[in-house]
């Protein structure tokens, strides 16, 4: 089993009417409904719970963590940021959505300010599949469309992707480079672009299977802290031996 640990800020649906009229329940519990299945399990978790719902013990725990915000990463302790960092570097999957290229974890984990274009003018897009035979775009056609999302548009200030996965184009002339998927330590991260507030673009069936594949290849294959021992030199008749420090 897979386990997964959806966070959601959770600020726009609990002061917002609109939005909470498209995520009564809110963005996490959205996610966690169609993530939920036979290998998946998975658990919910805000920034209005204790230390935002996230400490070591409960990262250890986590396979995969899936991250929403927008409009109050501020809000979230550098210590929070640190924690998922370290995490991520140790092994853990993640997978960030839409505006949580700003997040504090995802930028420290990229080392980049993330920057991007915007506009919120509910133009159309359509997110293009650069590599069809890559485990996350499985399921999907040559490219799917959403009716509205938010605009994103280049540059996007980040690393270049170890790999591109998709590519949205706007009907107001945007490109921008909409799954991106990284590796850093021993985690794997994917940035999936779609995912604005004020659209049901979780309930859209190509979103969902494009999230669920990511969750399944950024699970953790190797899980370990990698420090910076001093070792002593191998020979042919003595083992590796980690040299302990006085």
């Amino acid at each position: 089993m897979i386990r997964v640990l959806v966070w959601n800020e959770y600020q726009h649906e609990r002061t917002e009417p609109k939005i909470a009229e498209v995520y009564p329940q809110g963005i996490h519990n959205a996610v966690a409904d169609f993530l939920r299945c036979d290998d998946i399990v998975v658990k919910t978790a805000t920034l209005e719970d204790e230390n935002c719902g996230i400490t070591k013990e409960v990262l250890a725990e986590t396979d995969v963590l899936v991250w929403w915000g927008h409009m109050a990463h501020h809000k979230v302790p550098d210590e929070v940021a640190y924690l998922v960092r370290d995490a991520v570097l140790e092994g853990m999957g993640a997978v960030f959505l839409h505006s949580a290229h700003h997040s504090k974890p995802f930028r420290y984990l990229l080392g980049t300010s993330c920057n991007l274009t915007w506009r919120e003018s509910g133009d159309s897009e359509i997110l293009w599949v650069v590599e069809p035979s890559h485990p996350i775009t499985q399921g999907i056609d040559r490219w799917f469309r959403l009716d509205h999302e938010e605009t994103y548009g280049e540059p996007f200030v980040i690393p270049t992707p170890d790999k591109l996965l998709f590519i949205g184009n706007y009907s107001g002339g945007e490109v921008f480079r909409s799954g991106c998927l990284y590796e850093r330590g021993n985690g794997k991260i994917f940035y999936f672009q779609p995912g604005h507030e004020a659209f049901p673009t979780f309930r859209v069936p190509e979103v969902q299977t494009v999230i669920r594949n990511a969750v399944r290849f950024v699970a953790p294959v190797n899980r370990q802290v990698v420090t910076c021992p001093h070792v002593r030199r191998i020979t042919d008749d003595e083992p590796y031996v980690i040299v302990k420090k006085k």
